[in-house]
């Protein structure tokens, strides 16, 4: 295992530098890592390692969305009001009725498990998208109209929004049709794991007020109440459950209202622990490539991604509407709502592992969209932030 991770942390950084270089995303090169070092090709990667793959890519999530909740600027969001909403749900439903449209007749599926594929691959990817508009707001990049809160907000709850359709669809393609409360749960679990969120935010802003302890030791205490919402919601089988991954990000956000010199202090810490957790994360991503599988799908399957893609971006620009953005800050917005990666990596083999008809039809278009988007995604958003966005001498 030692070994592994090794290979994961040198060979990760040193293609990502050499990405770098060449004026290519660093991800791109961590994600060839994972693809050559993976199972699927050297197998160098510790079995042991890959077990726990989908946790630490977990833990990876969870430091960057926390990172997130203590940059965002959230008085700026309620500025925006009515697009910030349609931001979280429209996009993600349109590509979704592209892959239905699509799907059955390039792919020979049904119509339910064409909304199977929909859901893995509708939505965006937060390991490719948050660490980037975390570094717009801190250079200062589209912050005066809010862009960049905008599509970490949007994102962050199209996931959970997407995560829930998907778990529906798997359950009436098993049979268990269509549950009322299951839809009625995304709304709620959002409201809740703000709630929770904002709540455990303002405890742990007491706490670390009246108990004094190195800016490291409140890391380590913010990573451990994460972890156990996660766990918790995981855990909850009621009809109705939370957010975990809003409820992170509202810890942040709570953080800076309450206390915010800590805030500003932790940011700073995370930004040096996502230099790691971002390696292990776009590593372990690549691992779950399969190279065989792209060559079975086709032609077909990147027509549909495209095709829904193209959907996606359609859903973007009716949320920005009757907004004062101009036409180069609406075009910034609909390239960077585009990468996939961390969901599609975490779903995208379920149908397949529950022994579905349509599994290795979903896993392969899943990953083929990650290779296709995330990387391109990346680059989009690298290169044309400083000529499509307007910098805010004043950083928000």
């Amino acid at each position: 295992m030692l070994f592994s991770i090794a290979l994961i942390i040198i060979c990760g950084m040193t293609l990502g530098w050499l990405c770098k270089k060449v004026k290519l995303p660093s991800l791109i090169g961590m994600l060839l890592t994972g693809i050559v070092f993976g199972p699927h090709v050297l197998n160098l990667i510790d079995g042991s390692i890959l077990a726990i793959s989908a946790d630490i890519r977990k833990i990876a999530l969870i430091i960057i969305l926390t990172r997130a909740g203590l940059g965002l600027d959230i008085s700026g969001l309620k500025k925006i009001g009515r697009p910030a909403i349609m931001m979280c749900f429209v996009p993600a439903s349109l590509e979704l009725i592209g892959i239905l449209l699509f799907a059955p007749r390039l792919l020979g599926l049904s119509m339910l498990e064409s909304a199977v594929l929909g859901a893995v691959l509708a939505a965006v990817s937060p390991a490719v998208v948050v660490p980037r508009m975390v570094k717009l707001m801190e250079e200062g990049y589209g912050t005066k109209a809010s862009i960049p809160q905008l599509i970490l907000a949007g994102a962050s709850v199209d996931d959970v929004y997407v995560i829930v359709l998907f778990t529906t669809f798997i359950g009436m393609l098993q049979g268990e049709g269509v549950s009322v409360m299951r839809f009625v749960n995304i709304p709620v679990s959002i409201v809740l794991g703000i709630i929770a969120g904002y709540l455990m935010g303002f405890l742990l802003s007491k706490f670390f007020e009246k108990v004094h302890m190195r800016d490291t030791a409140k890391i380590l205490i913010v990573l451990s109440v994460s972890f156990i919402l996660v766990a918790a919601e995981d855990a909850l089988k009621t009809p109705i459950t939370f957010s975990a991954l809003i409820a992170i990000m509202f810890i942040g956000v709570s953080m800076q209202k309450f206390r915010n010199p800590v805030a500003k202090r932790l940011s700073v810490k995370y930004n040096k622990l996502w230099v790691g957790a971002e390696v292990f994360l776009f590593v372990l991503v690549g691992a779950t490539v399969n190279v065989s599988y792209l060559g079975n799908v086709g032609i077909k399957a990147l027509i549909v991604i495209i095709l829904a893609l193209i959907f996606r971006m359609l859903g973007v620009f009716f949320c920005l509407i009757k907004t004062e953005l101009k036409s180069k800050e609406r075009l910034f917005t609909m390239l960077a709502y585009t990468p996939k990666a961390t969901v599609q990596a975490a779903i995208g083999g379920i149908p397949l592992s529950l022994g579905l008809a349509c599994g290795d039809v979903v896993l392969t278009v899943a990953v083929l969209a990650i290779v296709l988007t995330a990387p391109l995604g990346a680059f989009m958003i690298d290169s044309t932030y400083k000529r499509f966005l307007e910098k805010n001498t004043l950083k928000c």
